[in-house]
């Protein structure tokens, strides 16, 4: 993670999937770098939406979450592009914010950048 303690370099990376599908995401994002993540339950609702007997149905989703350094999100990002089994089965949406500034994580950036030097 290059440049980690300046948080101009940081993004936070949104990942959105089907229920069951975090688990994977989580194991290929810390294979590529990133340290860890978060795992939010959570419903998606569309123009979609589908209803049976008057029961709204809505497709129940898992959002991972990571702060990690640019030049990773970016590779992770190619690399969900290519994978055609999160556009298809996973129903994967990605995409990234600028993190400006953050508190609580300096402490954890600087034991990540000691392990990798």
């Amino acid at each position: 993670m290059s440049n980690c303690n300046n948080m101009n370099n940081m993004k936070a990376l949104y990942i959105v999937v089907s229920t069951g599908f975090a688990e994977q995401v989580v194991e290929y994002i810390r294979s590529v770098g990133a340290t860890g993540a978060t795992i939010i339950n959570a419903r998606g609702v569309s123009s979609m939406h589908k209803e049976i007997m008057g029961i709204s149905i809505d497709r129940e989703k898992e959002i991972i979450i990571t702060l990690i350094d640019s030049e990773t999100a970016d590779k992770i990002m190619e690399a969900v592009k290519q994978n055609t089994a999160f556009k298809s089965e996973a129903h994967g949406v990605c995409f990234t914010l600028p993190v400006i500034k953050a508190v609580g994580i300096s402490q954890r950036l600087a034991e990540y950048t000691e392990v990798k030097k």
